[in-house]
């Protein structure tokens, strides 16, 4: 039996809570997924623009300054995720907000509270494992 461990590709979390930022950062590092964490979609497409490569964007909708959706809309002008999970994590339970988000690109949508943490990552790696296949 192979007890390798699945390779864990790189996330990124985007929040502007510290708190739930801190607390699925651990929860990702603890799964073995190698951890970046921006507390703005500026900060965030600061580091796409300077080369950071992850494999899943998890991401809120409601954000100061630059907001979930106009983050999905630069991502796409600018190229800068394709071929990424890109998956809200958000409060935002509308089906509205989540038709648009997926209009702008989203592959997936999270409502916090209806998972805890651990099940948010368990969801990440089935996904990924399907987006890989």
């Amino acid at each position: 039996m192979n007890d390798t461990p699945v390779q864990k590709g790189p996330i990124l979390l985007v929040d502007d809570d510290k708190f739930l930022l801190d607390m699925y950062g651990m929860k990702f590092s603890q799964n073995g997924y190698t951890v970046e964490t921006c507390l703005s979609a500026k900060q965030a497409l600061g580091i796409l623009r300077g080369g950071y490569k992850p494999e899943v964007i998890l991401f809120d909708l409601t954000m100061p300054e630059l907001d979930g959706f106009a983050f999905l809309k630069a991502l796409s002008d600018e190229h800068l995720a394709d071929g990424v999970l890109k998956i809200t994590l958000t409060n935002q339970s509308d089906e509205s907000e989540r038709t648009k988000a997926a209009e702008l690109g989203a592959t997936g949508y999270v409502v916090k509270a209806s998972m805890i943490p651990s099940e948010v990552v368990n969801m990440v790696s089935d996904a990924l494992v399907k987006h890989r296949a």
